[in-house]
């Protein structure tokens, strides 16, 4: 198990590709602390790694709450004594074209994609300049292929992962000293419930916020098409792009960007 003994902390882990991560890494060995907006997938996630004979802990609550980086990292040295992985995974998109767009819609992207994954490394140097090991740790931020070649409609999105990949870069450099890899991963068109097909007006609550979600039939179709592969990709095969910059194989490199796209270029 390439990842026994080490701790994860996974945002946005209980649905979805944060779900598939946290399984994958706690297969492989991993203390796993599961965050989600909402109590009862969290616990589910959780639960699912437990019964396969795992360990996972739960932290409730926004990314973008100010005391949240705190807790989260507080509760992976609580709880199992370290922290060695982070994955800042939790995100949604708010789409409107740019003339029609509000601050509260920019903002939103910003504090969730790029605010709150800073805030949550910056809680985390502290116990990682104390804490050094004789392994390497890892950060992967989750950005998307949006934030590689932008995208109609996301311009709030595309700017928030733009600039996730902007930390990545940043951060690698910094933390090299402590033995920490830092790398990204820019999801393309990846299956989960803000990109199924929809005909109608399907949303999610986000803190109070009613946000559509999906994507036009028409337009889905003529997106995979433009895969290589010919189809969106699943949850479990983003997780694995992920994880291949987890385990020790990985321990060389830093400050790239892995697209996980189906053979997208951009």
């Amino acid at each position: 198990m390439k990842l026994d003994g080490r701790v994860a902390i996974i945002t946005g882990g209980g649905r979805g590709i944060g779900r598939a991560i946290a399984l994958k890494l706690a297969s492989e060995g991993a203390r796993v602390v599961v965050n989600d907006l909402d109590e009862e997938p969290a616990e589910e996630t959780a639960e699912v790694i437990r019964g396969s004979g795992g360990e996972a802990s739960v932290c409730v609550g926004s990314v973008t709450a100010e005391d949240f980086a705190g807790r989260i990292t507080a509760e992976a040295v609580k709880r199992f004594g370290g922290l060695d992985i982070i994955v800042n995974n939790a995100g949604y998109t708010w789409d409107n074209v740019v003339q029609k767009m509000s601050d509260e819609q920019w903002d939103a992207m910003q504090d969730v994609h790029v605010k709150a994954p800073f805030r949550i490394l910056r809680a985390a140097h502290p116990f990682i300049k104390a804490n050094p090991t004789d392994y390497h740790r890892k950060v992967v931020n989750i950005s998307s292929a949006s934030g590689l070649g932008g995208h109609p409609g996301q311009a709030n999105y595309s700017s928030a992962k733009a600039a996730v990949i902007g930390l990545t870069k940043a951060l690698s450099k910094e933390w090299g000293r402590y033995k920490v890899n830092v790398n990204a991963v820019a999801f393309g068109l990846i299956e989960t419930r803000l990109t199924v097909a929809v005909s109608g007006e399907d949303t999610i609550r986000v803190e109070g916020r009613e946000i559509k979600v999906g994507i036009g039939t028409a337009f889905l179709d003529a997106a995979q098409s433009a895969i290589p592969l010919g189809r969106a990709g699943t949850a479990a095969e983003a997780a694995g792009a992920v994880y291949l910059l987890c385990v020790p194989e990985s321990d060389y490199i830093s400050g790239q960007v892995l697209l996980c796209g189906g053979g997208l270029s951009l």
